[in-house]
């Protein structure tokens, strides 16, 4: 092959390398770490449930279902739930979500901080203690900075912590270590350091074709090495060599 094709790819598979080498690190890094980690475990589905059987039967929500319905315009949902020690019909409309005791039809308050301690305790699949409750105006990034959200905090090694909804007491996601570990790996991984979402961000793309440029350089100094060896041409038997 052309020696001079040799000299360029050599020099730019050198100037790649500097460009590329802590990116390409990260990848491998972020990779193996990711990989590593359970999604359940990373998903927290071993520290809370993110939902509880009803002790209620059918027979048990009297409210009237009609009484309750008439006083939206459109619904998207209903569902029979139950909150604590209440049996609870949550209904879904294009103006969010109410919950109504499923007893006596009236319109659930919004849950104190008491019963939302109560409730994510209930939830709890560990043996850990509730260091603090606080009722956040925007939640932080890890979910998805909702507004008005519980955030419940815990003194396990995990540091786990759970989202709750103000209106409804429900859990809206739970968050540790292993979660924030995988996040920030996440992050290196799509180089999206803000909201850490876009796979398609064009720093991302960038990166990725100059390492494919980077592995074809490389490709070509590999082949500068293979040496193709040729056939002797056959002799007779008995010629002179």
């Amino acid at each position: 092959m052309n020696k001079r094709l040799f000299k360029y790819a050599r020099k730019g598979h050198k100037w790649l390398g500097y460009l590329l080498a802590l990116q390409i690190f990260f990848w491998l890094l972020g990779g193996l770490v990711m990989s590593s980690l359970p999604l359940e475990k990373v998903h927290g589905k071993h520290l809370a449930n993110r939902s509880l059987s009803s002790p209620f039967l059918l027979s048990d929500y009297l409210a009237s279902i009609d009484k309750i319905t008439a006083q939206f315009e459109q619904i998207e949902g209903i569902k029979y739930s139950h909150f604590l020690n209440t049996p609870i019909i949550e209904v879904r409309s294009s103006s969010g979500t109410f919950n109504f005791d499923g007893r006596t039809g009236d319109k659930m308050p919004a849950p104190s901080k008491t019963q939302i301690i109560e409730n994510a305790q209930a939830h709890l699949l560990i043996d850990a203690k509730i260091t603090q409750a606080q009722l956040l105006t925007t939640g932080p990034r890890e979910v998805g900075h909702k507004a008005n959200v519980w955030q419940v905090s815990l003194d396990d090694w995990l540091t786990t912590t759970l989202y709750l909804d103000s209106q409804t007491g429900n859990i809206i996601t739970v968050r540790s270590t292993l979660w924030r570990i995988f996040d920030f790996f996440w992050m290196l991984h799509i180089m999206d350091y803000d909201e850490r979402e876009n796979f398609n961000n064009p720093l991302l793309i960038s990166f990725s074709a100059t390492s494919v440029l980077f592995c074809i350089t490389g490709i070509i100094l590999l082949l500068q090495n293979v040496r193709i060896k040729r056939k002797k041409p056959a002799t007779r038997a008995g010629q002179s060599r």
